[in-house]
């Protein structure tokens, strides 16, 4: 009984600590220093507008919500989001990745 009671005291104590570590943990992976900064608007996937301009995503494009998981575009239409993006070679918006307020707020 004694090794019970040793045992849940150690879980309870473990269990917590995922949690912890998750709510410090930064970006991963980091957005590259290469990326470009603008306001994205999905107007109808995959049409966007960057900054006001018209933009179409790839038709491999990520997009990386705040917490770093992918989003699905039509999930975002008619919002206006701080990004960070990158376009592939033919011009296509190929990377983003949504900003959190600080991010959004921190110099470029």
């Amino acid at each position: 009984m004694a090794a019970l009671l040793t045992l849940s005291t150690a879980l309870a104590w473990l269990l917590p600590l995922p949690a912890a570590a998750q709510a410090t943990m930064a970006r991963t992976p980091l957005i590259p220093q290469t990326a470009q900064r603008g306001v994205l608007v999905v107007t109808q996937p995959p049409e966007v507008l960057l900054d006001g301009r018209p933009a179409r995503l790839s038709p491999g494009a990520r997009i990386r919500g705040r917490n770093n998981l992918l989003v699905l575009s039509a999930s975002l239409v008619g919002q206006e989001l701080p990004v960070r993006y990158v376009r592939d070679p033919q011009g296509l918006v190929h990377a983003v990745w949504i900003l959190t307020e600080a991010e959004a707020q921190a110099k470029p």
